[in-house]
């Protein structure tokens, strides 16, 4: 089976296909990690180079992300039973108060193609929440989204929570949303900041340093 076959479908958006092509190729004795870092991973990659080029705009990524969580389904939990490794574990949500979370899904999507290990809190997320989760999974990285200008201050309100729990230092911080700036996540001392999908996913990786 061709790699580039699972990457047509992820990129066309066809989660039946990139579905059963994986199921196939498992039963065929292909390793879940080539599948993931040689079909699903660089598939992503032309997503978000698409997406950035404007050839794709949101809902084409929306597609193809779960076209690619389709076979990630399937790989991932061989993945973990062999003990294979990810770029990190990443904590993402959307801040206390505010309850969208297509920017956050596709966000939350387009990291786990890219090889992490995305835990996912939902929306309406407390400080103290985001600080247990950090605690208990250990994780590298944070993802904090916000789509209100009312609900922006709880980013800074997080990230104070996280000081006070003295756990701030091992943690790198990225914030997004459609108020949200690169100055603002300076102003509230985040580490990174993301306009879109795509570049979260290049911030991401510069900050675990991939």
């Amino acid at each position: 089976m061709e790699l580039t076959e699972v990457q047509e479908y992820v990129i066309e958006g066809n989660a039946k296909g990139s579905e059963q092509w994986t199921k196939d190729a498992l039963a065929e004795g292909m390793d879940p990690a080539v599948i993931v870092n040689e079909g699903l991973i660089p598939a992503m990659d032309v997503v978000g180079e698409k997406f950035k080029n404007e050839e794709y705009y949101m809902p084409d990524m929306l597609v193809s992300a779960r076209a690619m969580k389709a076979a990630m389904s399937l790989v991932k939990p061989l993945i973990a039973e062999a003990g294979g490794s990810s770029k990190g574990t990443v904590i993402v949500g959307t801040v206390q108060g505010d309850l969208h979370d297509i920017g956050k899904n596709l966000v939350s999507m387009m990291l786990e193609g890219a090889g992490f290990d995305v835990v996912d809190l939902g929306t309406d997320v407390a400080p103290e929440t985001f600080v247990t989760a950090v605690e208990e999974r250990g994780a590298n990285l944070l993802g904090l989204s916000a789509l209100l200008t009312t609900t922006m201050p709880m980013i800074g309100e997080t990230i104070g929570a996280l000081n006070e729990a003295e756990i701030r230092a091992r943690i790198k911080i990225m914030i997004g949303g459609a108020p949200v700036t690169a100055a603002y996540a300076t102003s509230v001392g985040a580490d990174g900041f993301a306009e879109d999908a795509a570049t979260a996913v290049e911030v991401a990786k510069e900050l675990v340093g991939d």
